[in-house]
């Protein structure tokens, strides 16, 4: 069994880059468990299924590759829209969920992040991050994000946005957005990068050295 990181929290906190910037510094795989949903939804489309057929949608689940996720692809709004309709499935959740899970089994070790890893995904793992923002300065990163990279943006509607989807993934019945018991609370509203990742690596050290 691996060591696991677990990081929860909501859209554009920070979670991605930070998780990714420990995997690469511990040499752990890195899995951003979003990733599986878009991908699952990118399949239906490409293969001009249903997007509202749960059984076709769990079978597409279960013959997920996690070693193909290409987030440049997966990143399109489209796929985004498609999978938030297979995501609020019970028997797709829970296929992905089993996917994940054999995923955190990986030597030398993990690092997962998503929407309820603490919670559901690796319940037991030493490390639990919950990284989060104001709704303001995350629709401001994403404005900021767009507009660098050439494109056309509005705050107004990425804010709404932004508020749009922290209601739905905290409001689900199913595995709801909230972090866990014993996750560490990294706020990066006021910090940067550099200080959150510098809080988890202690957080993470001392685990390690605890085993």
């Amino acid at each position: 069994m691996g060591f696991v990181v677990a990081i929860d929290g909501p859209a554009a906190a920070g979670k991605g880059t930070l998780s990714r910037r420990i995997a690469e510094t511990y040499g752990f795989q890195h899995l951003d468990t979003g990733l599986t949903y878009r991908a699952t939804a990118k399949a239906l489309l490409d293969a001009g299924l249903p997007l509202d057929d749960e059984q076709v949608a769990e079978e597409m689940a279960r013959e997920l590759d996690l070693g193909g996720l290409d987030r440049s692809v997966l990143s399109r709004h489209e796929i985004g829209e498609a999978a938030s309709k297979i995501a609020v499935m019970p028997s797709v959740r829970r296929a992905l969920v089993e996917a994940q899970q054999a995923f955190s089994r990986r030597e030398p070790g993990t690092v997962l992040d998503g929407r309820d890893i603490g919670t559901v995904v690796c319940p037991h793992a030493p490390v639990k991050l919950y990284v989060t923002a104001s709704p303001e300065v995350r629709a401001k990163r994403r404005f900021d994000e767009i507009v660098a990279g050439g494109g056309e943006a509005d705050f107004g509607a990425i804010f709404a946005d932004v508020k749009k989807r922290d209601e739905r993934d905290m409001g689900r019945a199913d595995s709801p957005l909230r972090p866990a018991d014993d996750a560490h609370l990294l706020d990066t509203s006021e910090m940067s990068i550099e200080a959150a990742f510098q809080a988890a690596k202690s957080f993470i050290d001392a685990a390690l050295n605890k085993d």
